[in-house]
């Protein structure tokens, strides 16, 4: 079941382009919006909300569109913004409440279910403290009490990990991956590939409003490929480069004539003919997987090429 539809979305602020004729589709699950700054993550989730309206294109959220019933539909969401959002005389307990009943629950059931979440998050003892007392970790955790009180079908979070020691993110993301086990989708939006890794199915990268790599990270991880350090000796130096140039693939010298060269297979066939027509000695040649990080960063670097 697809719990994110869009369809060419376009979302300006005033002339600028957040986000870009954006075609996603997600699935049920959690799954991971990675972006760098500016990508258009942020953006991306306040339009989910309705918070933001498209210039072009539609959305659809849980099957419903943004645009139109984004009243109703906000109570099937829960949103952790990045930002602070509580209020300084209320304690953990009241501010769950508070947003359980903006998220439709009558006041006792949105006492009872605040009370059920700050025991999830951690919380329970510190339910009746200030929040305004509160370490960085115990906010986020409130924040994500506050999400999740009305018991949404589908969970936005916007950084959760943010301003977090070790442990505070330990704890986080075991709370995100207990989550998606008890049947609540989830969108994730970080700039940390690592926080994905931990407790995401699929991920989306998102990079000056488009999309540029998305799907299961387990088929990602897979079709990353593989880079090739070597070193050649040449008569005729350069024309090596040349070669693989001529067949799409390129080099990037390291040092001391070092290269290092990313392919799509584990062969090694290519190279050894492209170095024969070369006339070229290959003296040094070593295989080691290409990581997803580098996956993610190549295909940034490719939309900065074709943005040019």
């Amino acid at each position: 079941m697809s719990i994110v539809r869009a369809q060419g979305l376009t979302v300006r602020y005033g002339e600028s382009e957040a986000l870009s004729s954006l075609d996603l589709e997600i699935e049920s699950g959690v799954t991971g919006l990675l972006g760098p700054n500016g990508a258009g993550t942020s953006t991306l989730l306040k339009t989910l909300l309705g918070f933001l309206s498209p210039a072009h294109g539609r959305v659809e959220v849980l099957g419903r569109p943004a645009a139109t019933t984004a009243a109703e539909l906000r109570r099937s969401l829960g949103y952790f913004p990045e930002r602070a959002v509580f209020l300084p005389e209320l304690n953990a307990v009241e501010s769950v409440a508070l947003a359980g009943e903006l998220g439709g629950l009558a006041r006792q059931d949105a006492l009872a279910r605040a009370h059920e979440m700050l025991w999830f998050t951690g919380l329970g003892e510190a339910r009746y403290r200030a929040v305004e007392e509160f370490s960085t970790g115990m906010r986020q955790r409130t924040k994500l009490a506050m999400a999740l009180v009305h018991d949404p079908d589908l969970l936005l979070l916007d950084e959760p990990t943010s301003g977090l020691d070790p442990t505070g993110r330990r704890q986080m993301l075991e709370l995100v991956r207990e989550i998606g086990r008890r049947g609540i989708s989830v969108l994730l939006s970080t700039h940390l590939l690592h926080d994905v890794e931990e407790v995401c199915e699929r991920v989306v990268l998102l990079h000056r409003g488009r999309v540029v790599l998305g799907g299961r990270l387990s088929d990602l991880a897979q079709s990353s490929g593989w880079v090739y350090e070597i070193r050649v000796r040449e008569e005729d130096p350069g024309r090596f480069r040349r070669e693989l140039a001529g067949q799409g693939i390129e080099t990037n010298e390291e040092h001391d004539g070092l290269l290092r060269v990313a392919l799509q297979e584990p062969s090694t066939r290519l190279l050894f003919e492209s170095a024969e027509r070369a006339s070229a000695e290959i003296r040094h040649l070593r295989r080691f997987e290409r990581s997803l990080e580098e996956r993610f960063l190549t295909a940034v670097g490719e939309t900065e090429v074709g943005s040019r």
